[in-house]
Parts: C-alpha cells; sequence; structure tokens
C-alpha cells in the first residue's frame, strides 16, 4: 500500500510542477546585449571629416590543445571595443571574423555604429563555432571626427569543462592609423 501512495504522490508532484511551469514559462534569453541597445547605426556621407581613425587586427582562438596527445578544447569568444574617451564618441565602421586562411567568414556590421564616450559593445562566436580554426581574427575598423583618445579592442576566450576553465584576453594590435588634424573627406 505504501509503494502505492508513493507513486501517487510522485505523479502528483511532477503535474504540479508542469502546471506551475505552464503558468510561468521561463524568460527567453535576450541575444541581444544591453551594449547592443545603447549604439547608434549612423550614416556617413561625403562630407564627414576624419580626425583620425585605426586599423585593428584581434587574434581569436576557436580552440586551443591541450594533454600530450594534442586534445582540443573548444573556446567561445567575446570581442569587446571600449571608448576609453571622455567626452567624444567614435565610430565603429567594420568588424569582420576571418579563418586561419585569411578567408572572410562574418561581417558583424551591416552599418557603421556610434559608440558614445566611454560606451562599449560587443560582438560573440560561440564555442561550437569552429570555423575560424586557431588563427581565427577579427579585423576592426573605427573612425572620428574628432582626435580623441584610443579605444581598447580585444577579445576574450573562455571554456568550462568538468569542473575546469580556461579563459584570456588577446589585446588588438594596431595595423593601419589614419590621423589628420585638417580632417579628410570619407570617401
Amino acid at each position: 500500500m505504501k509503494l502505492y501512495l508513493r507513486f501517487y504522490l510522485v505523479i502528483a508532484l511532477i503535474f504540479l510542477v508542469s502546471c506551475t511551469s505552464l503558468k510561468n514559462p521561463p524568460k527567453a534569453q535576450s541575444q541581444t546585449t544591453q551594449a547592443q541597445l545603447s549604439q547608434q547605426v549612423v550614416t556617413l556621407d561625403k562630407n564627414f571629416q576624419i580626425a583620425m581613425g585605426q586599423t585593428i587586427y584581434v587574434p581569436i582562438y576557436s580552440h586551443i590543445y591541450h594533454n600530450d596527445e594534442r586534445k582540443i578544447l573548444d573556446l567561445a569568444a567575446t570581442l569587446s571595443i571600449r571608448n576609453t574617451d571622455l567626452t567624444n564618441p567614435l565610430i565603429v565602421t567594420a568588424v569582420r571574423y576571418y579563418d586561419s586562411d585569411g578567408k572572410l567568414i562574418k561581417q558583424y556590421l551591416e552599418r557603421p555604429i556610434q559608440l558614445n564616450a566611454l560606451a562599449s559593445t560587443d560582438f560573440f562566436v560561440n564555442r561550437t563555432d569552429t570555423s575560424g580554426g586557431l588563427g581565427a581574427n577579427f579585423i576592426v575598423e573605427w573612425v572620428s571626427q574628432k582626435v580623441i583618445s584610443e579605444p581598447i579592442v580585444e577579445a576574450v576566450m573562455i571554456a568550462t569543462e568538468f569542473q575546469q576553465g580556461v579563459s584570456f584576453v588577446s589585446p588588438g594590435k594596431v595595423i593601419k592609423t589614419q590621423k589628420n588634424s585638417q580632417g579628410t573627406s570619407l570617401k
């Protein structure tokens, strides 16, 4: 008799939990970050005067090797772009993701975005996306109408597995600089 009672109690508990979850369904996780909500899409016309700008190379590791057998640990990557200027905005004109062979995988921006003073934005590569390979990279391009403090552009790679975790930062390297105190027209 006790076995039947336990069985009915378990069924009743499952029914109660399922009814409660139907009334309060879990909230869907938004793919849009708070940083992306605060950024503005901008249009650059031929009269836009560039005072400075940069092209920045950021190494991305879609995986790393571990153990003596070169086992692969896949990594998630977050590219972070931070405007460090206290008063002026900057405009991010391109965020492109390339694989180990230098082939374009994805363009993250369809149109330029403005980052206000001290604002930041980020772009994400899933852990399961191994299309970039070990030598993947981002190319980030930005411009400003005034001479400003250079932004911080870096990537954070992370993975957790079997109660272990690995994470590291990969700083961007400026590969092209544009400075002009007079300003030049965007072509």
